[in-house]
């Protein structure tokens, strides 16, 4: 039998909408040590010309700003490049942020010195365009860096958990495959010279599992959709799945979450 071949196109919009919905800005907000840990990662330079891609509202974005590089931020949600505007206007910060996608980066060849994304490019539907438009823009000798959820860590589980509920469409290939060293490999492939890993973990710190549910129904775009999709039966059962799986990841014993999820940090050196 033949694979089923996704309509990369129509995901993309369905994923744009999704993402649009509620305030992921919220939920960057509270990643920013991800972002601080990635530009220490790649060892930013003052004066470096920097692109995160699929920037949300800026995690790594201002952490690069904040090291005095020249920065640009390419998101395809305008709502989300807005909020990262009115963050860096906040700090003082001086961030390009444009509207643009992942798979089709509006800029030249060999344009940055260094090229991040922080749980961003690992959404785009069609992983080897994205990974390719990586290198594209990244000149040689230069640095990738990426911070990816890990399959098995508590957010890779949380989309596990989605997929269960809501099934992807057939031939969708797993965002998971960026938070593996084989995975990063394969899409990178010939078009580094080094890479490098690093798991690491960053910690949901919410006043309870329940508050975290309903902090990311309301604001973050996958969970909201998914509860605005089930029915009444599908929205309990799901809700179920979310507060078990944050119970097994929380090492907190006094009722609030402190839930450890696990990431696949990536610096690579562009061929």
């Amino acid at each position: 039998m033949s694979q089923a071949v996704p309509d990369l196109a129509a995901i993309k919009q369905r994923q744009q909408q999704t993402w649009a919905s509620g305030d992921f800005a919220t939920v960057g907000a509270t990643l920013a040590i991800v972002g601080e840990t990635l530009c220490e990662a790649v060892d930013l330079r003052a004066g470096s010309s920097v692109l995160d891609v699929a920037c949300g509202s800026g995690t790594a974005a201002l952490a690069a700003a904040r090291r005095f590089c020249d920065v640009t931020g390419v998101d395809y949600v305008p709502a989300l490049l807005e909020r990262g505007r009115e963050r860096a206007a906040a700090e003082r910060l001086v961030v390009d942020f444009r509207e643009g996608d992942a798979e089709a980066l509006p800029f030249p060849d060999a344009s940055f010195d260094v090229v991040l994304s922080t749980f961003g490019v690992m959404f785009a539907p069609d992983q080897a365009r994205a990974a390719a438009e990586l290198l594209r823009v990244c000149r040689s000798g230069g640095t990738i860096g990426l911070a990816n959820w890990t399959p098995e860590g508590m957010s890779g589980q949380m989309f596990a958990t989605n997929a269960r509920h809501l099934p992807p469409p057939p031939g969708m290939p797993s965002p998971g495959r960026w938070g593996t060293e084989d995975g990063v490999r394969a899409l990178l492939g010939e078009g580094v010279s080094e890479v490098r890993f690093e798991r690491r973990h960053f910690t949901f710190r919410y006043r309870s599992p329940a508050h975290w549910l309903e902090f990311f129904r309301t604001n973050f775009g996958p969970v909201r959709n998914a509860f605005g999709t089930l029915d009444p039966a599908g929205q309990e059962a799901y809700a179920g799945d979310l507060l078990a799986l944050l119970n097994r990841f929380n090492r907190a014993d006094d009722g609030t979450l402190t839930g450890v999820s696990e990431y696949l940090e990536v610096v690579a050196t562009r061929r």
